[in-house]
């Protein structure tokens, strides 16, 4: 049975199986359908970093896999960073509309509340957007995968980097959720070991922050020469536009972005971001491959959109359950999430995006990361071309080692 594109690119809440189609034809047809469920950000302030360009990179995955005797249909919705938005989004998907894997799930508050029925309905969970480490820590699941990045592979990347550098002294803005706490708590430890010290931090409520003043104003009065950006998004983009007007970098004091993506950055300008450190896995520059996939994207989504690390996870996360499914058979994806889990474990990732890797027994997939310098505006020779990159951190190297996670899925 051919592949059915037209139900994949139409709008991203299908319409209806069965609808038009004797009882006996809906079933079968059913039967052999895999529906994948983007649960993203339209709306809030990771909508550039997940939103309708997630939903393209998932049915750019399907289209990449091809027919391969079985029908993929793709469905979509805004849990709007609610962890009982994205709950309720998630039984509804699991209970009526027959969706048989998650992908992408922004946030970290909003991935740790669905990992849960995941594992109860026993549905897939393939993770690209969220970052709390704790996802292959104490609260993994065999349901899940986690692609893109955590808030420990950031930590160990830009919190090493920065101590290394002269960064000794540090206070933490932090937004105040899962991801915000996680991030900090993993960069607190990386700097401590490095011989660093932590002066002080601050919680900024999440979401709704939009004037971060009185917060800067408070990591500057500690006297600390780096100040800890634990958050993403608009969070971001104003705290490094604020600090900018306040002249903090004329003062001797550095910021360090812990989670910074390509979006942010082409919202920020070279001009502001320039010479801001970032952590990346996916780069659309890196090498022909990732050139390549990006080129495709574009073709759904147009020339404008900034293509991040955690598209093109959603788009190799899906792309890697596909072959697993296609190996394990449709039948058997359907009736076990942990079963089609454990063949995406034991078969070797191989993408566009991110090229050769494996996934663990915690589910953390394997890759390398890449610390980069945001360009000067002039260093810049068109369009996205951001990143000069400073050094690779090999993917055994990458994440948090295997027996220190806590996951009660490894066993010791």
């Amino acid at each position: 049975m051919s592949m059915d594109r037209r139900g994949f690119l139409g709008a991203a809440a299908a319409a209806p199986l069965a609808a038009g189609l004797p009882y006996r034809t809906a079933r079968a047809q059913a039967a052999n359908t895999i529906k994948i469920g983007a649960l993203v950000d339209m709306s809030g302030m990771y909508r550039d970093v997940t939103g309708q360009t997630s939903v393209a990179a998932v049915r750019q995955a399907v289209q990449d896999f091809g027919p391969r005797g079985f029908n993929v249909e793709v469905v979509a919705a805004d849990q709007q960073n609610k962890p009982d938005v994205g709950v309720n989004v998630t039984r509804t998907w699991f209970d009526r509309d027959g969706v048989d894997c998650l992908v992408d799930v922004a946030t970290s508050s909003v991935a740790l509340a669905v990992n849960d029925i995941c594992r109860e309905k026993n549905k897939v969970h393939l993770n690209s957007s969220a970052a709390t480490s704790d996802l292959t820590g104490r609260l993994c699941s065999p349901n899940m995968v986690h692609w893109t990045y955590d808030t420990w592979m950031l930590a160990n990347s830009v919190g090493g980097a920065t101590v290394r550098a002269g960064g000794h002294s540090w206070f933490f803005i932090t937004a105040d959720y899962a991801f915000g706490h996680a991030l900090e708590r993993d960069t607190a430890g990386f700097v401590r070991a490095a011989g660093g010290r932590v002066l002080g931090s601050v919680r900024t409520p999440f979401p709704g922050t939009s004037d971060f003043s009185a917060f800067l104003l408070q990591a500057q009065a500690s006297n600390a020469k780096v100040i800890g950006l634990a958050n993403a998004g608009s969070d971001t983009i104003n705290c490094v536009k604020q600090a900018a007007e306040f002249g903090l970098g004329r003062r001797g004091v550095r910021l360090a972005s812990l989670l910074l993506f390509i979006t942010e950055v082409h919202s920020l300008s070279l001009r502001t971001a320039a010479g801001l450190i970032v952590t990346e896995s996916f780069y659309w520059d890196l090498n022909e491959r990732t050139r390549a996939f990006t080129a495709r994207l574009r073709q759904q989504v147009g020339p404008n959109p900034a293509i991040a690390s955690t598209h093109a996870g959603t788009y190799a996360a899906a792309l890697h359950y596909l072959k697993a499914v296609q190996d394990i058979g449709v039948a058997a994806a359907k009736a076990s999430g942990a079963e089609t889990v454990a063949r995406m474990k034991a078969m070797p990732t191989d993408d566009d995006a991110f090229g050769h890797g494996t996934i663990r027994a915690d589910g953390r997939k394997l890759h390398p990361s890449y610390l980069f310098e945001v360009k000067k505006p002039e260093e810049s020779r068109g369009p996205f071309d951001y990143y000069k990159l400073l050094q690779t951190t090999a993917a055994d190297r990458a994440f948090r080692p295997l027996a220190e996670g806590g996951c009660p899925l490894v066993r010791a």
